[in-house]
């Protein structure tokens, strides 16, 4: 429990400490915002501060939070102080500058600002994974959140053959094309701080739960090992670098927030209001899957005989297994989620979380597809002022979405194979995102903070290369190789956004 509680303070001190010291770095001031400058009706819609925070934090928080610390607290204890550290370093400084300089230059979106910021073929190839990766968003984001509600509301299997899991996907289709379509004051400004509530409520629900119960959870200076499961035996066989950061992504860094963050920029009164909008609602994202590592851990500890969970190795690897109606049965990490939630809540309060759960990614993906349609919009020239039109550019979008949920449902491994490449892709347009606020500080007088960004940049395309270079959704080399090549890549990543920056540094005093 004490490493646990020494990442809480890291998350929540740093998260002040580093967040002060970022808004310092960027400068807001008074000026007016594309919410009143700009204001539309659509898409800039001045709104409250406590309303875009609330609904900023439920456009960020997926199923990465909770989908992905579920499985990465199986690489041990470490998982409580990567997430913290990365989060306050990492995600929370990602967002805070992309969403200020999106608000400071008239709410522009991340495609644009990755085109006035680097050159036309990165700008080229960015265009690809941005679409690419918010596409493989909408399918997981209504894929996770039906099965989740198949299993714990319908007590159904959640199979393609079951006309309930189709009836559950068409019916959160229907509210994403009126999400994606309507103003975002109409639907998404209304019932958002309703689920912002029902989330909070329910991560702070099972954060108590831990302590009241006292739940047995591993330090790092203690064996990595409870109830029978070695998690430091699964840290050196499952690849910690770079496989951990790609597994738990929301809660750290994740490329996915470029895309939600620059929507809230268009909804936000004032520059001042940034840091708590911005930063603060990603330290709480933070704070959510710290939570649902710790939960799961202690599901762990205490074992399926007791209601938890008991890990066992089958011909994939390692396995969830739960008891049910008496016999062990294995589970999915969806499936996690129910476990948690009635273990430590009951059954009231394990509903009310299981709801926070479902809204999370049905929060994420609602606006994962506005994103996607407004990119393709703003890239292409297209007009979204009237209806029809946000209509005939959302139906085709959907269209192939379901298309790809159908596969991924029909294929045993269809699912397994759409989340890695999500994990991939998304900390992939992290690294996009991290080298545009490096030049944009370089070219805005603020060069010397250039370090701020490089850190986390460094890493990630680090991170993101080996794995593509070592997994099995990739070029499946030994580590032995993959880790030189992608040093290799890192290297010319960095030096050549530093060279990009310098020379953009040196047209704009011209």
């Amino acid at each position: 429990m004490a490493t646990f509680l020494i990442g809480i303070a890291i998350l929540i001190v740093g998260g002040a400490v580093y967040g002060r010291f970022t808004e310092k770095i960027f400068r807001p001031d008074d000026r007016s915002t594309p919410a009143l400058t700009m204001a539309d009706g659509v898409d800039y819609v001045a709104m409250p501060k406590w309303k875009n925070g609330l609904i900023n934090l439920l456009n960020i928080a997926g199923t990465g939070p909770i989908l992905g610390p579920i499985q990465g607290i199986l690489f041990g204890p470490i998982a409580f102080i990567t997430i913290p550290i990365g989060c306050v370093i990492g995600g929370a400084m990602h967002d805070y500058f992309l969403g200020m300089i999106s608000m400071r230059e008239g709410g522009i979106q991340m495609p644009e600002m990755v085109k006035r910021n680097t050159n036309r073929g990165v700008f080229g190839f960015y265009i690809i994974l941005i679409c690419l990766s918010l596409f493989l968003i909408g399918v997981v984001f209504v894929y996770t959140p039906g099965d989740i509600i198949a299993t714990q509301f319908v007590h159904s299997q959640a199979t393609a053959s079951e006309t309930s899991t189709w009836i559950i996907y068409i019916a959160i289709f229907a509210y994403y094309l009126a999400a994606t379509v309507f103003p975002v004051d109409k639907i998404i400004g209304k019932i958002y701080p309703i689920f912002g509530a029902i989330l909070l409520v329910s991560a702070v629900g099972v954060f108590i739960m831990l302590f009241v119960k006292a739940y047995p959870l591993v330090n790092v200076w203690e064996e990595w090992s409870l109830n029978g499961f070695d998690f430091g035996a699964y840290f050196r066989s499952e690849k910690f670098i770079p496989t951990f950061f790609i597994t738990v992504t929301c809660g750290i860094l994740s490329g996915f927030h470029s895309t939600q963050i620059t929507i809230i920029s268009r909804t936000t009164r004032s520059e001042r209001e940034g840091r708590g909008t911005f930063y603060n609602m990603m330290i709480a994202e933070g704070f959510i899957a710290m939570v649902w590592a710790a939960g799961t851990m202690a599901m762990i500890g205490i074992g399926a005989s007791q209601g938890g969970i008991t890990m066992q190795m089958t011909e994939k690897g390692w396995a969830y297994f739960h008891e049910i109606n008496g016999v062990l049965t294995q589970i999915s990490p969806t499936s996690v989620v129910g476990v948690v939630c009635q273990h430590m809540l009951g059954p009231v309060g394990g509903i009310i979380a299981v709801l926070g759960v479902i809204i999370l990614p049905i929060t994420s993906g609602d606006t994962a597809l506005r994103s996607l349609r407004l990119i393709i919009a703003d890239t292409f020239h297209i007009k979204q002022k009237k209806i029809i039109s946000r209509i005939l550019l959302s139906l085709p979008l959907f269209g192939l979405v379901f298309f790809v949920l159908v596969w991924a449902k029909m294929d045993p491994n269809g699912f397994n194979m759409i989340w890695r490449y999500f994990g991939l892709t998304n900390q992939s347009m992290a690294v996009f995102a991290l080298l545009t606020i490096m030049i944009w500080l370089m070219t805005h007088d603020r060069k010397k903070y250039l370090w701020v960004p490089l850190i986390p940049l460094v890493f990630y395309a680090f991170i993101t290369s080996s794995y593509l270079l070592s997994a099995s959704i990739g070029f499946r080399l030994p580590l032995t190789v993959a880790y030189p090549l992608g040093a290799v890549v890192t290297v010319v990543v960095a030096g050549l956004s530093i060279y990009r920056g310098n020379k953009k540094t040196v047209a704009v005093r011209e």
